[in-house]
């Protein structure tokens, strides 16, 4: 697969989607190729901003437990890929749409890639700056699953089941990022 094809995904349920689900990944592989890895960039980023720029970042922002917080945090990343891998082949089957469990955690793996990402802004001192790139990539990320339900499940563009499939997921996905996003500031 090269970059092209990559950077097609969040745009088309054709792009490189087939190529990805013929590969057929194994639940483990991708949890130790992709997402152990790319779970550990936040919190190490994190950790970074939280102990060198401190209170500069942002008030307050030097005085809490980061190594806690980052722990964590990690864990808490690794435990909502295995819980939402499982999620999206429970809506999926609930919709009556055919996605198996290595298709849905093969969106489970791509789907929060941008955020992954994003969290490299966290390397500017501005708090401002951060915000609006973390929150831009929610929009990849979002347009990911859409595209990768239609393209995992074999439905049109158009297909009225597979978008509230795929609603769902989006929603329950925003759902346990915000509850992410909150466990940190709740440290």
């Amino acid at each position: 697969m090269n970059v092209t094809q990559i950077l097609t995904l969040p745009f088309s349920r054709s792009g490189g989607w087939k190529e990805l689900q013929q590969r057929k990944y194994s639940i483990a592989t991708l949890a130790w190729l992709v997402v152990l890895p790319m779970s550990l960039l936040p919190p190490i980023i994190l950790f970074y901003v939280g102990t060198h720029y401190g209170d500069d970042f942002l008030p307050g922002f030097a005085d809490k437990q980061w190594r806690f917080i980052t722990t964590v945090l990690f864990l808490a990343e690794l435990l909502t890929f295995f819980i939402m891998g499982w999620l999206i082949h429970a809506i999926a089957d609930a919709h009556r749409v055919q996605m198996s469990y290595e298709d849905a955690y093969l969106l489970a793996t791509v789907a929060p890639l941008p955020l992954w990402i994003s969290s490299l802004a966290l390397l500017v001192p501005d708090w401002r700056v951060s915000v609006a790139v973390i929150l831009l990539a929610l929009v990849p990320s979002c347009t990911l699953v859409y595209h990768g339900m239609q393209a995992l499940c074999g439905r049109d563009d158009d297909d009225v089941v597979a978008m509230s499939a795929t609603y769902t997921v989006m929603a329950v996905a925003l759902l346990a990022w915000g509850l992410l996003i909150a466990m940190i500031w709740a440290f």
